[in-house]
């Protein structure tokens, strides 16, 4: 298993949460030194509030961490690929690299806004992504 692999894994831990809550199974963690500094999963239903996605939640939770609110140093992974408003917050958070899982077709950032990212974040793609997009196929058919 590659350290992308394995830090995947634990984003996919925050999508089952998110699963179990009943919300959009989306799941992050930021990672530091080879170590997860902030996590988070969707809480846009439990918190009422629409920018309340798994990102921001790692992103906050990572600023607090560190004492700071730029993470350049910092690797984000999340399942699904970000959307225009978490791409903002990874942006200016100067995240160092941007790990996601399955591509977001309808509503990701790389489709709306392939510039809001900083110009030095390395951004990769697929990991996981077979797995990370069954997830959420299984959520919305449960919804039907």
């Amino acid at each position: 298993m590659t350290t992308d692999e394995r830090f995947m894994r634990i984003a996919l831990e925050e999508a089952r949460a998110a699963m179990a809550q009943d919300e959009i199974p989306v799941g992050a963690v930021v990672v530091a030194g080879g170590q997860v500094i902030g996590r988070g999963h969707n809480l846009t239903e439990t918190l009422r509030d629409v920018t309340a996605h798994a990102e921001m939640q790692a992103i906050t939770a990572a600023a607090e961490t560190l004492g700071g609110k730029y993470l350049t140093g910092c690797a984000l992974y999340v399942t699904v690929e970000p959307c225009v408003m978490c791409a903002g917050a990874i942006g200016w958070s100067q995240l160092g690299r941007l790990v996601y899982g399955a591509s977001d077709e309808k509503r990701g950032f790389r489709k709306f806004a392939p510039a809001a990212l900083h110009p030095k974040t390395e951004v990769v793609s697929g990991v996981l992504e077979a797995e990370c997009a069954q997830l959420m196929k299984d959520f919305f058919q449960q919804k039907r």
